[in-house]
C-alpha cells in the first residue's frame, strides 16, 4: 500500500487553550494510538493532511516528527467542523509488522460485463470492502472483474481469491450485479410478443 509522509511536532500541552492556538495558525491536534507508550499527541499543517483525506485512495502514512522520530500509522478518525468542514482533529493508529490491522480499501472494477454490452446496468453495491492483513500486505485496492457478469448475474465476496489478506465480509455479501435495463426489458418484451403473434398469410 502506498504511504504519505506527515510532518509534524509532538505537543506537550493539550488543554483546550493551546488546541484552539493550534487550530487558529492553521495546525491540526492528533493523537497517536497503539503504541508500547500511552498515546502521543502531535500536531501537523492541516494542508498536510490534503492527499489523505481528499482522496478515494487510502494510504499508510508515515508520522515524521521533529527529532528524529517516525511512526507507522493509518487514520483511523477523523473530526471535521459541523460548518466549514475543516479539519478538528485526527486519531492515528500505529502499525506493526508482525501484527494484522483491519482497513477499508476501494473496489476497482475491471473487464467488460456481458451482460452490460448487452444492455444491462451495472449496479456496485460495495464501493469498499475491509481487508484484515499485515501491513506489509495491505492493497491498494480491491481487483473486482466482471467479465463474466451476464444479464441478472451477482458477483458475491466469495467470487474473489484472498492474496495475502482476509476479506470480512459475509459469504452472501453481493460487491456488485448486472441488472436489466428497463430498454432491454422492454426490447425482451417485443421480442416474446412478436415471436407469439402469427405471421400474416399473404
Amino acid at each position: 500500500m502506498k504511504s504519505i509522509t506527515i510532518k509534524g511536532s509532538q505537543r506537550e500541552s493539550v488543554g483546550k487553550v493551546s488546541t484552539k492556538t493550534l487550530r487558529n495558525a492553521g495546525m491540526v491536534p492528533c493523537v497517536l494510538y497503539g503504541g508500547t507508550e500511552p498515546a502521543m499527541h502531535f500536531s501537523a499543517e492541516e494542508k498536510a493532511f490534503k492527499n489523505l483525506v481528499y482522496t478515494p485512495n487510502v494510504h499508510t502514512v508515515v508520522i515524521d516528527l521533529d527529532g528524529g522520530k517516525k511512526f507507522n500509522a493509518v487514520l483511523q478518525d477523523i473530526q471535521f467542523h459541523p460548518v466549514t468542514d475543516k479539519i478538528m482533529h485526527i486519531d492515528f493508529y500505529q502499525l506493526h509488522d508482525d501484527k494484522e490491522i483491519t482497513l477499508e480499501v476501494p473496489v476497482k472494477i475491471t473487464g467488460n460485463s456481458k451482460g452490460v454490452m448487452a444492455g444491462g446496468v451495472l449496479n456496485l453495491n460495495l464501493r469498499k470492502l475491509k481487508v484484515k492483513a499485515l501491513p506489509a500486505n495491505l492493497p491498494d485496492f480491491v481487483e473486482v472483474n466482471i467479465s463474466n457478469l451476464d444479464m441478472g448475474n451477482k458477483l458475491y465476496v466469495t467470487d474473489l481469491p484472498e492474496n495475502n489478506y482476509k476479506l470480512l465480509h459475509a459469504d452472501n455479501t453481493v460487491i456488485c450485479q448486472v441488472r436489466i435495463s428497463r430498454a432491454a426489458m422492454k426490447a425482451a418484451q417485443e421480442a416474446a410478443k412478436a415471436a407469439k403473434t402469427p405471421a400474416k398469410k399473404k
